[in-house]
């Protein structure tokens, strides 16, 4: 049984737009892995760190964020995966 914790968190997803929700839940799934990465691997290489590190770093997430809104064109030309 869920805990009201958790209800109040489905409802408040409930009210977000499809593509909001697809959004969450990449983040949770990156947060997942991040979590599963750095507790399976004792020791990551040099070029895994640095793109640990390029991922969290808020610079980079906003120019990714432009590179996604530059293309957001394509998602509604037809060619987008399904």
């Amino acid at each position: 049984m869920p805990s009201p914790v958790l209800n109040q968190i489905e409802e408040t997803i409930s009210q977000l737009s499809r593509k909001e929700q697809l959004w969450l839940i990449e983040k949770l799934a990156h947060h997942l892995r991040e979590g599963s990465i750095k507790r399976d691997l004792p020791e990551p290489s040099t070029f895994e760190s640095q793109l640990m590190t390029m991922s969290s770093d808020p610079e980079i997430q906003a120019e990714l964020k432009k590179i996604n809104q530059e293309f957001a064109i394509t998602e509604v030309d037809g060619l987008e995966s399904k």
